[in-house]
């Protein structure tokens, strides 16, 4: 699919970005240059594409000297894995003196054989100064479609502010001491549900092949999906996607529970974190945007007008930086305690520029397909996830089953 903007919308495009860089917090600074991965095409008709994302957020105090062994479930096939370690939070640099990447036999773990050491420039250890990211070199070897990859790492002097993803809806590990090198389960005797440090895992595969980034809320988040299943919606986009084999096999879900499009709060506001967490992923060809009901439902003031600017910002950014977007509706909330006349009024209209306006290159219905038939404002009972905001397992699939897959394979 090509994208809908004209050659003068991406130059305008061009320089909204690059007036927006200018207002981007320090704290939502991207990784440095060189710890980048090479550039899509480099290496004989290869690139780096993400196979596995969690946006950052703050969660909680470091604690030093100690590991984390971090189940994540791949999306795309292919070699060379690295890592993405962020500190994006953090007031002070923290270094990792341990980093390992094995497969998932059961619980904490590995298959015999399967974890290797990751290193960096090189090196066994990395200091990640504050605010910024860094890349494992590439691990030889080939990594599959739909692992339960395992990342280990251990930090002796962690302090301040932790960097992750709070709620990851899979059980991690934890453990005192430096555990990462150790395949079997016995150090590692606490659990966690949230991911850690990491917040990517790319691979290199051939270049006709990308990815999709899901800038999203609590449900692309998975709230209310079944923890430990990988049922997300983008989990089961991902299964339709390899099972249709299709160009765009990667998929980040960049989703937190709770996040605004146009203010900070429950992790960054969308406009601030797009860069790091979409548009600085390698192979992402598409954006596909579906937040909104946060800004709505907490009666801050904010009015469709409003939300229709911050989405015309990510579209104009997105396509600046070569990418398609794909808007998808506000889902319905009636039954939600913060619902009410008023804010469904700005749901509809802001359904309305999204579904009608033209400016995005796809929609998806997510409102459509999960609003009940004889209450529209309501999400339909068989999806609900009983708080009447979240999706079920069910509604997840459905939400997945209704995207458009060639509107994913954007190439300028």
């Amino acid at each position: 699919m090509r994208p809908r903007h004209t050659p003068v919308r991406r130059l305008l495009g061009v320089l909204l970005l690059a007036a927006s860089a200018v207002a981007t917090p320090a704290s939502a600074v991207a990784a440095p240059a060189s710890a980048v991965p090479a550039a899509a095409g480099a290496g004989g008709g290869r690139h780096e594409v993400i196979t596995w994302g969690a946006s950052a957020d703050r969660v909680g105090s470091a604690v030093a000297d100690r590991s984390y062994r971090l189940v994540v479930h791949t999306s795309v096939a292919g070699d060379d894995l690295r890592i993405r370690l962020s500190n994006a939070f953090g007031d002070r640099p923290v270094t990792f003196d341990s980093v390992h990447a094995g497969r998932r036999q059961q619980g904490a773990a590995l298959v015999p054989g399967s974890n290797r050491r990751l290193t960096f420039g090189g090196a066994r250890s990395v200091t990640v100064p504050a605010g910024a990211t860094a890349y494992s070199d590439p691990l030889p070897g080939r990594l599959p479609a739909a692992t339960d990859l395992v990342v280990s790492l251990h930090s002796a002097d962690a302090a301040g502010p932790a960097t992750g993803h709070g709620m990851a809806m899979q059980t991690s590990y934890t453990a005192g001491g430096d555990h990462t090198a150790e395949e079997n389960a016995a150090g590692w005797t606490q659990t966690t549900g949230s991911w850690f440090y990491l917040d990517a895992v790319t691979v290199r595969t051939g270049a006709s092949t990308g990815a999709v980034g899901a800038l999203g809320d609590s449900i692309t988040d998975g709230w209310a999906s079944t923890s430990d299943t990988n049922r997300r919606w983008p989990d089961y986009l991902a299964r339709r996607l390899r099972a249709a084999g299709t160009a765009v096999q990667g998929v980040a879900d960049e989703g937190i529970s709770g996040n605004k499009v146009l203010s900070d709060g429950a992790g960054q506001s969308a406009l601030n974190r797009l860069q790091r967490d979409v548009l600085s992923h390698p192979g992402v060809r598409t954006v596909f945007l579906f937040e909104g009901v946060n800004d709505i439902k907490a009666h801050t003031g904010v009015t469709a007008q409003d939300l229709v600017a911050g989405y015309r910002q990510i579209v104009n950014r997105a396509h600046a930086a070569g990418k398609c977007v794909v808007g998808a509706t506000v889902a319905p909330f009636k039954g939600w305690s913060e619902w009410d006349p008023a804010a469904e009024a700005v749901r509809q209209e802001v359904n309305a520029f999204i579904r009608d306006s033209g400016e995005f290159d796809a929609v998806t219905d997510f409102d459509t397909i999960l609003r009940s038939p004889y209450d529209p404002e309501r999400i339909l009972p068989f999806f609900d996830g009983g708080d009447h905001l979240h999706p079920d397992d069910k509604g997840m699939q459905a939400m997945a089953d209704a995207v458009d897959l060639t509107s994913l394979d954007c190439r300028p």
